[in-house]
């Protein structure tokens, strides 16, 4: 697996980075997959490929995803993506076995941090202005029932497109402001591992990803 290291980067330019790797992917025929950890400054909405952006009222930048799902502010959290053959994956033509199988590396990342995470259930929590971390699905990873980490995927030409958010923190009030709507139902490592800072939890997961077989 290719690890990319984390480093931060605006809105727009995370996307752009997530579509090249996916073209030069298929155009190189590729045949293991990408893994890059990123974040983003200045803080940014990204809207689901096919999401309207009607309920939005902020000076928030915001961009939109390849990926399908729902609104996501990026702000206090360490973004993923993953870029995989399908034929790599066993079953890999089913999403949701995909979804498991890229989502099982962080699982079993966080297995090493003493923290166990299962799978989300596919259950609809009403929301009105559509923000993707209170809405779960079998994509989603999370803790004693709550959402950690949310995911979605695009697919071209042989190739997922899977990434991400790990949230490491959030604001409640700035959330429940842009989406006007009761934040709950979520959760993030400085909740579950107050003592684990942001560096550490990335150097790790680096290390992690790149001694990954």
């Amino acid at each position: 697996m290719k690890l990319i290291k984390y480093n931060v980067y605006s809105g727009k330019e995370n996307m752009d980075i997530d579509a090249g790797l996916l073209d030069n992917a298929i155009k190189d025929n590729l045949k293991e997959p990408v893994f890059r950890l990123y974040g983003w400054k200045p803080k940014c909405i990204s809207l689901g490929r096919n999401q309207k952006a009607d309920f939005l009222n902020c000076e928030i930048p915001v961009v939109r995803r390849l990926t399908g799902g729902r609104a996501l502010l990026h702000d206090d959290e360490v973004t993923y993506s993953c870029i995989i053959p399908i034929d790599l994956i066993k079953d890999g033509e089913s999403v949701i076995m995909s979804y498991k199988y890229i989502s099982g590396i962080l699982i079993d990342f966080f297995k090493t941090l003493g923290i166990e995470l299962n799978y989300g259930e596919n259950k609809k929590v009403s929301t009105h202005y559509d923000y993707c971390m209170l809405l779960s699905t079998g994509a989603d990873v999370c803790y004693k029932g709550l959402k950690l980490i949310g995911s979605a995927q695009c697919r071209k030409q042989g190739y997922i497109l899977q990434h991400g958010s790990i949230l490491f923190g959030y604001d409640k009030a700035l959330l429940e402001n842009l989406f006007r709507e009761e934040v709950k139902g979520i959760t993030c490592i400085k909740e579950i591992r107050p003592d684990l800072t942001k560096e550490i939890f990335i150097s790790l997961l680096e290390k992690y990803i790149n001694d990954y077989p």
